[in-house]
């Protein structure tokens, strides 16, 4: 039993501020599971519709496009906000 205790792991040490702000940032959130528009990210972003519309077509967009309207599931749109503010 000694033996597994020394194995584990404490993930706090291992985490970059980074990830700890995400992790604290999401328990915030009521769901980080909900679809954002193209439209939700324009107004986040303040720009407009056609310029969110490029931003949904980059590769590095987090996008899920399932039928006709695009979307951005809140959770990765955030992370991905976050990485583009370096």
């Amino acid at each position: 039993m000694n033996d597994v205790k020394e194995k584990v792991i404490d993930t706090k040490e291992k985490l970059t501020l980074k990830e700890l702000m995400i992790i604290e940032a999401i328990k915030q959130i009521k769901n980080p599971f909900i679809n954002l528009t193209v439209q939700d990210v324009a107004k986040d972003l303040k720009m407009g519709e056609n310029m969110a519309n490029q931003i949904f077509k980059r590769d590095d967009f987090p996008s899920v496009n399932l039928g006709k309207p695009k979307t951005v599931t809140l959770l990765a749109y955030l992370i991905w906000k976050m990485d583009r503010r370096v």
